[in-house]
């Protein structure tokens, strides 16, 4: 990675800020590229960090224009542009398109036109078995990305699909220590509702292994414990030393019971590399017969990887992995604790 330039596509979220703060004071690439469309989060990080290392570009994912003029002397994508809140792509779901679907295969098709040596994509496990639009479009995007894989030969395109980031804007523990800290009720949809436990260094680490070890249109997943949001909202309350009333407020529309990692069709192929599951591209030709004549009987023996039959934790299980959390040491103890923006 010395010498070499690194372009992150929605560079100013949480994820960019993980991969500047593990990078920026290293010798680890001479150059790194900030790409998004929002002028004041650039200008914040750049206030923020002054760092020569860091170049900023403004442009945005759907305009293939200006991702190409941000590639050039690129050798590395982490491409992590998206929309990715469950309600707003809901009800913008031709948005959601654009951005994960569309703009996905321009990064990539920028790419591959300045022989970029490697490009990573960042889906969810909601793509997994989708049941909303922003599922269906990141499931979408990983197929425009393990097809594109096929055709790219200067340039490798591999992925990462990973779960909800703990304390990441807009999931549940934010919300929940604001309702502890106003005095109001923690409303909780489902007591029994699991979800995998992951922190933003994690997602880090998932990205960086799919950048040494990934092959074109590989799909990594990391191994990750998972818990109910019930004894999610247990934990907060003791490590805040609250008595708030929980409130179960019901399932709300596109939520699952249970979030999925790998199909059991993935985990059919998927090679087991320790921490971590590597899925390999289905590289079968357009030879129809082999989608509609052939099949494979393991499929109906296996199961899926998803939040309920991974390691479980309890509350304190939750309680040790809540306490390593920025944004808890920072609004619980006080800790002067550097958070990443959302």
């Amino acid at each position: 990675m010395e010498n070499k330039t690194l372009l992150i596509t929605g560079g100013t979220g949480s994820f960019g800020n993980a991969v500047l703060n593990r990078f920026l004071h290293t010798d680890h690439f001479s150059e790194i590229r900030i790409f998004s469309r929002d002028e004041k989060k650039q200008d914040d990080m750049r206030n923020q960090l002054k760092n020569d290392k860091l170049k900023f570009y403004i442009g945005d994912v759907r305009d293939y224009n200006s991702v190409e003029r941000a590639m050039h002397g690129v050798d590395y994508v982490f491409h992590a542009a998206a929309l990715k809140q469950v309600p707003s792509c809901e009800f913008f779901p031709l948005e959601a398109t654009k951005t994960n679907v569309f703009g996905t295969q321009n990064v990539i098709d920028a790419a591959t036109a300045n022989k970029v040596l490697k490009v990573i994509c960042l889906s969810t496990d909601k793509a997994a078995y989708p049941i909303n639009a922003m599922g269906i479009s990141k499931a979408l995007m990983e197929k425009v990305a393990i097809a594109a894989s096929r055709n790219t030969k200067d340039t490798t395109v591999c992925l990462t699909r990973y779960g909800n980031v703990m304390g990441s804007r807009g999931s549940v523990i934010p919300l929940f220590l604001k309702q502890i800290k106003n005095d109001e009720p923690i409303t909780i949809t489902d007591p029994n509702m699991t979800r995998f436990l992951m922190s933003l260094e994690e997602a880090v680490e998932l990205v960086l292994f799919a950048f040494e070890h990934g092959n074109s249109g590989d799909l990594f997943v990391n191994k990750a414990p998972a818990g109910t949001i019930g004894d999610l909202a247990q934990a907060l309350k003791e490590i805040c030393q609250a008595d708030n009333e929980i409130k179960i407020i019901g399932t709300r529309h596109g939520e699952k019971l249970y979030e999925t990692l790998c199909t059991r069709e993935e985990m059919v192929k998927a090679e087991d590399m320790g921490n971590f599951y590597r899925i390999p591209a289905d590289n079968r030709d357009l030879n129809y017969a082999k989608y509609f004549s052939k099949g494979k009987k393991d499929v109906s023996v296996i199961e899926d990887y998803h939040s309920h039959n991974t390691l479980q934790q309890d509350v304190e299980g939750m309680k040790h992995l809540l306490l390593q959390l920025p944004l808890i040491r920072k609004e619980v103890f006080g800790e002067n604790v550097a958070q990443m923006p959302g």
